[in-house]
């Protein structure tokens, strides 16, 4: 059920991903945010996943002193 649940998130960030222009995709962060983004959605259910990534966009800015790779 949980797979199924995050399909449409899922499916949104993979669109986003082959949409977006390039020129602007440089990534504080490693993975960068909609990786990161597939692969909380991918390990925990929609909610929790959710939760996560907010946290994650909060320090995605230039004054970020977080620049660290991290997993979900």
């Amino acid at each position: 059920m949980k797979q199924l649940i995050n399909t449409l998130p899922i499916t949104a960030i993979k669109i986003y991903q082959k949409t977006k222009r390039r020129k602007h995709s440089k990534c504080l962060h490693y993975p960068s945010c909609s990786n990161y983004a597939l692969l909380a959605y991918d390990k925990y259910n929609i909610f929790k996943a959710t939760r996560k990534i907010y946290k994650r966009y909060q320090d995605c800015n230039p004054f970020s002193n977080r620049p660290y790779i991290d997993y979900p």
